[in-house]
């Protein structure tokens, strides 16, 4: 006979064996999955994945049918959105897989990512099945196994994250009400009847459009002013170097004759330096997070922040890679855990060609927000900077050979961050010398820096690549031996002529970069400092994938590297800046977190700030239908019917505001065509256009038309009027001809088509 284990506690009651209990740990995605399993094994219980949200709010119609149809109207249902499974990639498979397990277990352990949308991948899953067992919380901000270990270790009940969660469905609650309800609005009052196309509202993609457009309003409006310096070779016992009059910007020489006077007192003059002698160091820079390398890439390669996002992909999860950690980083430290893995990562990239040279036998070890290991500056953060992947050093040089000329590229930029960042201080000896010279009774200085490297630290990983170092304030030159107060010689004394220069527009690594650092545009004190405590708008995630649905609703174009606004774009901007200026203001995104930290922290109701954001769009949906037909037909493009359901970036598109206004951070989902869905670009789709009729032509787009319009003077068809152009349009057409020093034609000041193929051809 089999001994039952109740027969082994009669026999051995000290033992105080009990059956074991079936548990379930559900983790955000795959890669969560296998280093847990790496670093627990089967001790907690069966590990299984998600693939980010494997549930989406229901569609408008879904809740009411007469929301099928596109109109001006509130998509508020009377409680919330409901869940529906998601269909897209293999998220309806995972969800079978992780609801069968959930019936037969006791307790459940959610380890998704410790963030406020983690929270919600997580624990919505158990809301939909009506889970009521035993739930606890892992909490993690690294994937390693001594992290993974301390974290399960230090479980949590979960009900201490219900605020979290609920501030995450208000969040996509808000946003699935917000975004698709003005964008229905603003697509069906600020388009002519019949004009095809959506325009795209969303709590972070008008903001976003506003900052090109805003950049773009002051480089037309940008007046360029002269200004002069003086420049005159200074002589000493030692030899001879350059010395130069360069008043701060506030005070610059405006006069011509002004400089001319200085460089007169100058030429001949001798006196005695002012040189002050400086032992200076520099530490290494941060750690990259996805923004930081969108930028870097950007200026660097010219790479678009998609390109960037997508070789880092690559990088992270590509088959017989995994060179590198989670690339939707949103931090640029690492957790005090990782010190213990230095020692391994520098040995191994080390002993690579590239880095072979460098000598760090005594790895630097800097902790705290001034250095690149800290645990408070990752709190609330679910992942740590972008680094080399400690778990595949063994066979780095077969993954190496695998990667292509833009995955190495990316690679060696990300190790030779890790390495400076465990390497001493760049130290070096900065000397400033200033002379005064006398002119109309008053001393004017002259200055000269010089810096002479003393030990090159860090800067040695980047060799003669660009560090990711703060610019130099002043030009700097190879000094000459000298002493405080030795008398100089001033020679050869020229004034130099420049002129002031308008901002640069944006690429879209440094518009990423701006999106981050939102809190510049907002002038609300409150406003900017919780706007930067939520790291701007939009994540890591969504931010390439944002400024992608505005170039495809062509209202973000390209001026080679540079980003520009298309004239529809820079239309609806001026269009809503004047009826709901709220729309196109990124202090609106810190309104919204200001709300939902009051969730979190139990001073409001979600459900009253779910309402309170609801009660705000419906007023903007006021202000949009008192502008009825203001755009008129600028040449949207019509959605195309396969990505009129695709899927937006993000842990899933749930929240209906997807790349334009969420919070999610996973790797993009496609989506499989569904009725009623939303477009790449995280917006609604227009309602299904009805079949032309025969004698109707589907109009092309207003870029293909420029070299057909007819002439001002030419005949039209029988039936039609000619269509006046707007004075916005003139206005800017002039503006345009005058900028470019080319004649505007005198149709364009009469004729629509005219003035529009004028601005397509020439704005470009």
């Amino acid at each position: 006979m089999v001994p039952t284990t109740r027969m082994f506690l009669l026999r051995f009651p000290q033992s105080r064996i009990l059956p074991r209990m079936a548990t379930l740990i559900i983790t955000e995605k795959s890669s969560q999955a296998k280093d847990l399993r790496a670093a627990l094994g089967d001790r907690y219980g069966r590990i299984l994945p998600a693939e980010g949200h494997l549930l989406r709010l229901a569609e408008p119609d879904e809740v009411d049918p007469a929301w099928k149809r596109w109109s001006p109207t509130l998509l508020k249902p009377d409680g919330l959105y409901p869940t529906r499974p998601d269909q897209g990639g293999n998220k309806a498979v995972k969800l079978q897989a992780i609801t069968a397990a959930l019936r037969a277990c006791d307790e459940v352990i959610l380890a998704t990512d410790c963030d406020r949308e983690g929270q919600l991948i997580g624990q919505e899953i158990l809301e939909h099945v009506g889970y009521r067992g035993k739930v606890r919380r892992a909490l993690f901000t690294a994937q390693d196994p001594k992290t993974l270990r301390d974290a399960f270790a230090a479980l949590k009940p979960n009900d201490s994250m219900r605020p979290l969660y609920e501030a995450a469905v208000a969040r996509q609650q808000a946003d699935q009400i917000y975004n698709l309800s003005l964008t229905r609005t603003a697509t069906k009052t600020l388009l002519a009847p019949g004009t095809r196309g959506v325009i795209g509202i969303g709590r972070v993609k008008t903001p976003t459009l506003a900052i090109v457009c805003l950049r773009e309003l002051e480089i037309r409006n940008f007046k360029p002013e002269d200004y002069f310096e003086v420049v005159a070779t200074a002589t000493v016992a030692e030899g001879s170097f350059q010395m130069r009059h360069a008043p701060a910007p506030k005070d610059r020489i405006k006069d011509r004759a002004a400089a001319e006077a200085i460089a007169r007192a100058a030429d001949n003059h001798r006196g005695p330096l002012t040189v002050t002698v400086e032992e200076k160091r520099q530490a290494p820079p941060k750690l990259y997070d996805l923004p930081s390398l969108q930028k870097t890439c950007g200026q660097r390669w010219g790479w678009t922040a998609d390109r960037t996002l997508s070789v880092a992909q690559e990088l992270y999860d590509g088959d017989g890679k995994k060179l590198i950690t989670y690339p939707r980083a949103e931090a640029r430290y690492l957790s005090e855990n990782q010190i213990a893995d230095v020692p391994a990562i520098v040995g191994a990239l080390t002993r690579l060609r590239g880095f072979a040279h460098l000598d760090i036998a005594r790895p630097v070890i800097r902790k705290g927000k001034s250095g690149h290991f800290c645990d408070k500056a990752l709190e609330g953060v679910s992942h740590h900077a972008v680094i080399p992947n400690v778990n595949v050093l063994d066979d780095l040089e077969s993954r190496l050979v695998r990667l292509t000329d833009d995955e190495k590229r990316l690679y060696a930029l990300i190790c030779r961050s890790y390495l400076a960042a465990v390497m001493p201080d760049y130290e070096y000896r900065q000397t400033s010398v200033t002379m005064p010279v006398p002119v109309g009774g008053k001393p004017v200085a002259f200055r000269a820096v010089g810096r002479i490297p003393l030990k090159l630290g860090w800067k040695a990983a980047f060799g003669s690549a660009e560090s990711d170092g703060k610019p130099e304030e002043e030009a700097e030159q190879t000094l000459p031996p000298l002493t405080d107060g030795e008398p100089a010689t001033l020679s050869d004394p020229k004034v130099e002529a420049k002129r002031t220069q308008a901002p640069p527009r944006y690429n879209e690594g440094t518009l990423v970069d701006a999106m981050q650092n939102a809190w510049r545009f907002v002038e609300e004190p409150s406003l900017r400092d919780r706007l930067k405590e939520a790291k701007g708008i939009g994540t890591p995630a969504t931010r390439a994938e944002v400024i992608k649905g505005l170039r495809k609703q062509n209202l973000l174009g390209a001026d080679g590297k540079w980003l520009v606004p298309t004239p529809a774009g820079l239309h609806l901007f001026e269009t809503l800046r004047a009826a709901a200026p709220t729309l196109v203001d990124p202090g609106t995104t810190a309104l919204w977190e200001m709300k939902l930290d009051e969730v979190v922290t139990g001073r409001a109701d979600f459900r009253r700030v779910i309402d309170a954001i609801a009660t705000e769009a419906e007023r903007l949906i006021g202000a949009l239908v008192g502008q009825r037909g203001t755009l008129l037909d600028l040449g949207l493009p019509a959605p195309k019917a396969r990505s009129a359901r695709r899927g937006v970036a993000g842990r899933g598109a749930a929240a209906r505001g997807g790349a334009m206004g969420s919070d999610n951070s996973a790797k993009p989902v496609r989506r499989r065509t569904r009725k009623a869905a939303t477009p790449a670009d995280g917006e609604p789709a227009a309602p299904k256009p009805r079949r032309p009729r025969k004698a109707t032509a589907t109009p092309p787009p207003v870029a293909a038309v420029v070299d057909s319009a007819p002439a001002a003077d030419s005949p039209l068809p029988e039936g039609r009027r000619r269509r006046e152009p707007t004075e916005r349009m003139v206005a800017f057409a002039r503006s345009l001809a005058e900028r470019k020093g080319i004649a505007l034609p005198d149709p364009c000041l009469r004729d629509f088509d005219q003035c529009r193929s004028f601005l397509d051809q020439h704005a470009r």
